[in-house]
């Protein structure tokens, strides 16, 4: 990748859904180094670099029993902290050298999601006080793999201007091209962005979303990004139902990404839920079938791109980015 590693060491990365994570170990790549994490006795996350002390045998291609991986290799066994608990062909009774043991990597499960630090964390998990709050109840989608470069998908997410385009099978409404001015602001202690009003199609399938009503509607939205690659939109309906979706993404290489998001919902989702991630996701597969038609990574050169007012969010997102990538010697 094209970016600086060790600043980015520092960040947390959502690599998986806390389900996904069961009985096997799961094998994981941030920034093209391969990583594993299975569950120990205690059901805690363990997470290490994917590679056996011993001989270098992919442990993702282990298996884990009472919490402890085994190599499939010459079966050196792994248990809590990535300490090596066996090995078999010294005996049972035979001192293991300290070299043995694995190098546990940070690793924390927070919004039905697993974040990862490969190295010592330097920033925090995005703050969702939604999440505390009891009025709205979480709803979870599956872990994705994009074949598109993680900063092209911040610069689609912090964006409004395509909705008319892009969406136009979901909510994207053909008139509504102009975007109105907007300022930036510190939205909260976490988010940084702007907030706006927008109308859009509520026909179909949207009415999931927004609990019936006209087909066509005014929404009061809020959009901010949390470095290095995390949105959040807002979502306030006329009918009282208030919506966040928090979408993030962590850069497997140059051009392949995880991709997921996170709804918080105020009504009652008991029966349409279901319907409602399923309308989000249609969303997201137009996100991601423009996404992966453009090659490389997302230009942070000053001059590189050519920006109009409705840029703003995502060239203050690479101002920042950038800053953060290349701090000062």
């Amino acid at each position: 990748m094209t970016t600086s590693g060790e600043p980015l060491d520092g960040c947390w990365y959502a690599v998986a859904t806390s389900d996904a994570i069961g009985n096997d170990p799961s094998p994981i790549e941030v920034r093209e180094v391969a990583y594993v994490l299975w569950r120990g006795p205690d059901g805690a996350l363990i997470a290490a670099a994917d590679r056996c002390t011993h001989r270098e045998a992919k442990l993702s291609l282990g298996t884990v029993t009472d919490g402890c991986l085994q190599c499939p290799y010459h079966g050196w066994t792994f248990g809590d902290a990535g300490r090596c608990v066996s090995v078999p062909s010294s005996g049972p009774h035979a001192a293991i050298a300290p070299a043995a043991h694995l190098s546990p990597l940070s690793v924390v499960e927070q919004y039905g999601l697993v974040w990862f630090c490969p190295g010592e964390p330097t920033q925090s998990i995005p703050y969702l006080g939604v999440d505390d709050n009891s009025s709205f109840t979480r709803l979870n989608t599956s872990m994705e793999v994009w074949n598109c470069s993680v900063t092209r998908m911040i610069d689609n997410m912090l964006d409004v201007a395509h909705f008319p385009y892009t969406h136009a099978g979901t909510f994207g409404r053909e008139q509504e091209q102009i975007v109105p001015k907007f300022t930036l602001e510190q939205l909260d202690d976490t988010f940084y962005g702007y907030a706006y009003s927008v109308t859009v199609n509520n026909e179909g399938e949207a009415k999931s979303m927004s609990g019936g009503g006209d087909d066509i509607i005014q929404l009061d939205m809020s959009t901010g990004f949390a470095l290095p690659f995390s949105v959040r939109s807002t979502m306030s309906y006329e009918n009282g139902i208030e919506q966040t979706l928090f979408m993030t993404a962590s850069p497997i290489s140059a051009q392949r990404s995880y991709f997921t998001f996170v709804l918080w919902r105020n009504d009652d989702v008991s029966e349409s839920g279901q319907d409602i991630v399923d309308f989000e996701q249609q969303v997201a597969r137009e996100d991601r079938e423009m996404l992966e038609r453009l090659s490389g990574e997302l230009s942070l050169e000053r001059g590189a791109l050519v920006d109009v007012q409705s840029d703003k969010a995502s060239l203050e997102w690479r101002r920042r980015y950038s800053a953060m990538i290349n701090p000062p010697s």
